[in-house]
């Protein structure tokens, strides 16, 4: 080993001021070449929207049948379809899973399956005696917990706990009725559901029930989001355009916010279907699909204040979501927004130029031919968890 003093001893010559100077100058050289290389790893890694089609909840904007692909750093731009003959059933819900790097796909004819992201195939496809609705899938990619669908009313509607690596029914849990959206916490300790005026929370491992906190939501079942640190849902509200802010430690609702139309300073009497966060907590997006609006909260305060709304190009099913930077906002519409600007920055069309829309989208990271990253299909806050 060569220590401090033994220069002269291995016979190495004494660095001269000009030699200092050249090697101090080729060790730059070469961390600016290592963070070029990194650099240029960064920019490898492509991101990409995937929307499928038909949604199962709204005619407006459907484009056959499968997935559309659509370019995020370079304008949302249509990239491809991947055919999928089985959707045209309608997707009831489509979400995804980073660790499997795989989508998982429900729809109304009590269908659940399995596609894989890297070899664009199905892996498995499963129809059971009740579901699909809106599933999610445990951050870990163990298992699959599907609502038995909002159009079911029996005594035992709830949730189907399904095994992600085949589609094996392992457990039906009983809830309430019209189980309709599921939302898996982003640090894999819950799972959520939403049945009539009722939000349930489960331990993500057991399945096992840990609150039933009832009445939210004013009537039916609608959807809602959570806080990554899972302080906080906010849950949409059946009669008018606005939300419950639920205390999930607490076990109960603490606010009832409502939407404010600014051209008759009046309450909206019509049902909110969507509510999303922006991923660093400080927006909450809430869907007025009826009136071809999203309103928009300061969420940095309790209970969240109205700071404006955004105009969409047309109505639908509603639905709000993020890009996982938290720079673009999506919904139930083609209209692509820029978070800080509340501009539309690009329209999703299809490959014949047509404007397209679904509740139902993903993103998708690709570092080569490799999945590195996933989202899921709700507007979730991030804060705690990471993108």
């Amino acid at each position: 080993m060569i220590g401090p003093g033994s220069i002269a001893a291995y016979g190495f010559l004494e660095l001269t001021p000009l030699m200092r100077r050249f090697l101090k100058f080729s060790s730059l050289l070469g961390l600016l070449c290592l963070q070029g290389i990194s650099s240029s790893a960064d920019a490898a890694v492509r991101r990409y929207l995937y929307c499928s089609s038909p949604d199962g909840a709204q005619r407006e904007g459907k484009s056959g049948t499968g997935l559309l692909v659509f370019d995020i750093d370079h304008g949302h731009q249509f990239v491809r379809r991947i055919e999928i003959p089985i959707f045209k059933e309608g997707l009831r819900g489509l979400t995804g899973c980073s660790a499997s790097k795989c989508l998982y796909y429900s729809t109304t004819n009590k269908r659940l399956g399995c596609f894989d992201l890297e070899i664009e195939k199905i892996v498995w496809d499963q129809q059971y005696h009740a579901g699909c609705d809106r599933t999610c899938i445990t951050p870990d990619g163990k298992f699959l917990f599907a609502p038995t669908g909002w159009w079911y009313k029996g005594d035992d509607s709830g949730f189907l706990k399904i095994d992600a690596r085949d589609g094996k029914l392992l457990e039906r849990i009983k809830v309430g009725t019209a189980a309709h959206n599921s939302i898996a916490s982003l640090d894999g300790r819950f799972v959520y559901l939403g049945t009539t005026t009722m939000l349930t929370q489960f331990d993500a491992k057991s399945g096992k029930i840990l609150k039933n906190i009832k009445p939210v939501g004013e009537s039916g079942v609608f959807p809602y989001t959570v806080k990554s640190d899972n302080s906080f849902a906010f849950v949409c509200l059946g009669r008018h355009v606005g939300v419950d802010v639920v205390d999930l430690e607490a076990g109960k609702p603490i606010h009832r916010v409502f939407a404010i139309n600014p051209d008759t300073k009046k309450k909206i009497k019509h049902r909110t279907h969507g509510a999303g966060m922006t991923p660093d907590e400080t927006q909450l997006w809430l869907s007025d699909q009826a009136g071809k609006r999203i309103y928009t909260f300061d969420m940095t305060v309790m209970p969240p204040v109205q700071t404006g709304h955004l105009d969409l190009s047309m109505g639908g099913h509603g639905w709000v979501c993020f890009s996982l930077d938290g720079k673009y906002g999506y919904s139930h519409t083609p209209d692509v927004f820029d978070v800080k600007t509340r501009k539309v920055v690009a329209t999703l069309k299809d490959e014949n130029g047509k404007p397209f829309a679904s509740s139902k989208f993903i993103e998708v990271h690709f570092d080569g031919d490799k999945v590195v990253k996933v989202s899921c299909e709700f507007g979730l806050g991030r804060v705690q968890a990471g993108n």
